[in-house]
């Protein structure tokens, strides 16, 4: 097919294999527009505050996500915290329950609660490898505080054991335009010691992050959300609906993205890190909250980025093929996940179809989200 040219496609439903619905009335506004953006399934993080770190809970947030929007399939996941053990992994399985996620301690959004040594958690990755669980990694290393005096890192590691993420961040000068490269060296490590453990880099944002995922075994495999095949440096240094936790980085790590998405034999495959914020936290807080929402047009938000970079010549017009778009929209993320789409269900997309909206609302909540390229149009997506 001419992929350019085309104006209307068929697809089966997305599987997006990392997504952020929050709780409460942010859910009740988010969760609905899964299916609006072409998915059918999901894999949900639970960076929740307080975050998700009993099965109980777990199961808890399930079933308040499918009282929202039954039509969804969630695929549930735990926060790396300090009180999992072993058995909790074990009984984690039996539930249902997916994998786990890691972030590093104060990273990124609601991850306060996060690591600070990989290393005390041996036991949990041994047992998840042995259950056939996925570690899910947010794979930033946290910035080195503007006061702190650079040194070497603790002379106490081992040499065959990658630094732990604060260990990393003393060696060096570590910023949000480098904390993902600094931190593949923890990736390299964890899959050392744990190669049959299924491993995903979430949200690559770096050649570098490309690189390391292909250069490890088939255990291992990175999600590319939308934005990323799209944003660069300078569209979030001025903008804060573009600001993100991994940042945009270059150019030409934008393009190693958009090349990844259709030479990837399977390794990579579509998270959107969709992550909605309250639109006051991102305009009007001393702060700005990192993310951006992209969850009711996920599907045209990568079409869209793959007929620029074809346009652009970064990737060949032939490359874009009906089975490479099957691929990275679900197929191969189902695969790597073990999930099966009995319902088989299939979308129509329509070019420029759809009008992004401005703001998303709900009347009788408190709460409304700016969505990733307010007022521009997109794919219009149909359920068969």
């Amino acid at each position: 097919m001419e992929f350019t040219k085309i104006t209307e496609i068929e697809l089966p439903a997305a599987y997006d294999a990392h997504v952020h619905l929050r709780d409460g009335e942010m859910a009740q506004l988010v969760t609905p527009t899964i299916r609006q953006g072409g998915v059918s399934q999901v894999y949900v993080m639970p960076n929740l505050v307080p975050p998700i770190t009993t099965i109980e809970q777990c199961l808890s947030y399930r079933k308040r996500l499918q009282a929202v929007e039954p039509k969804v399939e969630y695929f549930m996941s735990l926060y790396l915290h300090e009180s999992l053990t072993p058995d909790i992994i074990r009984e984690a399985k039996k539930a249902g329950i997916t994998g786990v996620k890691s972030y590093p301690a104060g990273v990124t959004t609601n991850s306060s609660s996060g690591v600070l040594d990989y290393n005390v958690f041996y036991p949990i990755f041994a047992a998840m490898e042995e259950e056939n669980m996925v570690l899910n990694l947010h794979g930033e290393v946290p910035s080195t505080p503007s006061s702190a005096p650079l040194k070497s890192p603790s002379s106490s590691a081992s040499s065959d054991t990658a630094p732990s993420p604060p260990a990393a961040a003393a060696a060096a000068a570590i910023t949000i335009l480098n904390a993902e490269p600094a931190f593949l060296p923890t990736l390299l490590s964890l899959h050392q010691h744990f190669p049959n453990l299924r491993i995903v880099l979430e949200h690559c944002s770096t050649s570098a992050a490309i690189n390391t995922v292909r250069a490890c075994g088939p255990s291992v495999s990175g999600t590319i959300t939308a934005h990323h095949l799209s944003l660069i440096i300078d569209d979030w240094a001025g903008d804060p609906f573009h600001f993100c936790k991994p940042v945009a980085k270059t150019p030409e790590d934008r393009d190693a993205l958009i090349r990844a998405v259709v030479a990837s034999d399977g390794r990579f495959f579509l998270g959107t890190d969709s992550a909605p914020h309250d639109g006051g936290k991102k305009r009007g807080e001393d702060k700005i909250a990192a993310g951006v929402f992209t969850q009711p047009y996920a599907v045209g938000y990568v079409l869209d980025a793959l007929e620029v970079g074809v346009k652009r010549g970064v990737i060949e017009e032939a490359s874009v093929t009906k089975e490479v778009l099957e691929g990275f929209l679900g197929k191969w993320g189902r695969k790597f996940y073990g999930i099966e789409d009995e319902k088989n269900e299939r979308i129509v997309l329509r070019k420029g179809g759809e009008e992004i909206v401005g703001i998303l609302t709900k009347g009788g909540l408190g709460v409304q989200v700016v969505p990733y390229r307010r007022g521009e149009k997109t794919w219009k997506v149909e359920w068969k």
